[in-house]
């Protein structure tokens, strides 16, 4: 996906592609609406010195089905969005704390 806008809903709708229902079909559609509304905006990053800033967070066991925690970073480069992820986390994280080191380790895998 190379629109941050919208890679958090795709990541949680493209979990149920194999059993879409009405209401699935209808974020589907809300998605696709909005991407044609919007697909004459882009990112412009200013020129001079460059500032990388780095950002990461995790939701603890946000999913209900496996109690998994969803992480996510995302890094900017003179305040546009350079490089993003958001996705469950591989393990089962037994507190707010571990998914958010978790978190911050998946983010400095992508930054190094």
């Amino acid at each position: 996906c190379t629109r941050p806008d919208v890679a958090y809903t795709l990541s949680v709708t493209s979990r149920y592609q194999a059993c879409v229902g009405e209401a699935y079909w209808g974020t589907v559609k809300s998605i696709l609406k909005y991407l044609k509304r919007t697909k004459d905006m882009f990112l412009i990053y200013d020129g001079g010195e460059l500032i990388l800033e780095g950002y990461s967070d995790a939701s603890f066991q946000s999913d209900d089905d496996d109690v998994k925690s969803q992480s996510g970073f995302v890094f900017k480069l003179n305040g546009g969005v350079v490089a993003w992820k958001s996705s469950k986390q591989d393990t089962t994280a037994d507190s707010t704390t571990e998914a958010e080191y978790i978190a911050a380790l998946e983010a400095a895998k992508e930054a190094v």
